[in-house]
């Protein structure tokens, strides 16, 4: 039993030591590092509360262009298009981000509704040509121009549209593959044609509506020779 009370007390004793040493380093430290612990931790500080102050900016700001932009599209609809053409074009000035890619994508449409084509096919050419411009948009804007053009443009203009988007294999490459195929038609070019419909028909998960319109433009083809 006394043996069994020592060896508690020897246990008790050991621990408290360690203790005390742990403290005793721990002391040591911070007299040594405490200044640049601070530093370290009111740096931390900021940078987190930096962030978090810019990212409520960031996102007020976001919402304040999107209310501005659903202000612009709204007047548009009303027909109010000079109105909504001011409104695009300050955000096209002052956004510089995404809000102001759609407002360039939003002007050619009005101007196409207004009737002003070469005002309209020519916003659409800057969009593409912009490199600025988010990727997605571009091609939005690609593939409305080259539906303008399909009927009148060189091959070559038309090409140039579509090619990158079908090299690309995004999600406009089987509209991209589809419109250079009726573009192939134009210049009696049928066997292009028919091959990129071929093509498409073998595209994973194609959309049923488009695979039944390949389907139809292959039977006029064979039909056609």
């Amino acid at each position: 039993m006394r043996k069994q009370i020592d060896a508690d007390e020897q246990d008790a004793f050991i621990r408290e030591v360690s203790e005390e040493v742990k403290n005793d380093n721990l002391r040591q430290l911070w007299e040594k590092h405490g200044l640049l612990i601070i530093i370290l931790i009111a740096l931390a500080l900021t940078a987190a509360v930096s962030f978090e102050t810019f990212r409520s900016w960031k996102l007020r700001k976001d919402q304040t262009w999107s209310d501005t932009y659903a202000y612009a599209l709204n007047l548009q609809v009303q027909g109010r298009y000079d109105e909504s053409l001011k409104v695009f074009e300050n955000i096209e000035k002052e956004n510089g981000g995404i809000f102001a890619d759609i407002s360039k994508l939003q002007t050619a449409n009005i101007l196409f509704e207004q009737g002003k084509n070469d005002e309209a096919l020519k916003k659409l050419s800057d969009i593409v040509a912009d490199t600025s411009v988010n990727g997605k948009l571009s091609n939005v804007a690609a593939i409305k121009l080259a539906s303008y053009k399909l009927d009148t443009a060189p091959r070559e203009e038309i090409d140039a549209l579509l090619r990158p988007l079908i090299e690309e294999n995004g999600s406009w490459s089987n509209i991209a593959r589809e419109m250079t195929a009726m573009a192939a038609i134009r210049d009696g070019n049928t066997e292009e044609a028919r091959a990129l419909y071929n093509t498409l028909l073998q595209t994973p998960d194609l959309p049923e509506s488009m695979k039944l319109r390949v389907q139809d433009m292959l039977s006029v083809l064979d039909n056609a020779d």
